[in-house]
């Protein structure tokens, strides 16, 4: 493996965390800097948002709701499994898993599937898949979705 690969790998490792990270504890402006400008949200069974401006506008509405609608006192996004494919230099692909846990414990569950690119800003979010494969009924991710 060259040091390329290794520094690739790394840097997506983070931004995956920092994501995590910063969204749970309502840093949204900052975390879409992990984003590249025309990046892609895709929620499954939501809309597509496309560009920084959109997806900011969703997570702020959600960090909003989480606080005034749901009361969330903790909300923490945790991965794992993550497998990164290096296509070249500036472009890789990942997976992994993720499970939310607030205050009530388990909440919600699922997977990312996503596209990265190493830009003049380092590498960045290019298109991410969220897939919500469960939820605790009556939890925060159960009362989203309605």
């Amino acid at each position: 493996m060259e040091l390329w690969e290794l520094t690739a790998r790394e840097s997506i490792r983070d931004i995956v965390a920092r994501y995590n990270s910063l969204g749970d504890s309502g840093h949204i402006t900052e975390m879409m800097c992990l984003f590249a400008p025309d990046a892609v949200l895709d929620v499954i069974g939501a809309e597509s948002l496309c560009g920084r401006e959109a997806i900011e506008v969703f997570f702020s509405s959600v960090a909003q709701q989480s606080q005034e609608k749901f009361r969330l006192q903790s909300l923490h996004h945790h991965t794992s499994t993550h497998q990164i494919d290096l296509v070249n230099k500036a472009s890789a692909k990942g997976r992994s898993y993720f499970a939310v846990l607030t205050q009530d414990g388990l909440d919600h569950w699922g997977r990312y599937v996503d596209e990265y690119r190493c830009h003049n800003q380092g590498w960045q979010i290019q298109h991410r898949k969220v897939y919500v494969d469960g939820v605790t009924p009556g939890g925060w991710g159960d009362m989203r979705s309605r």
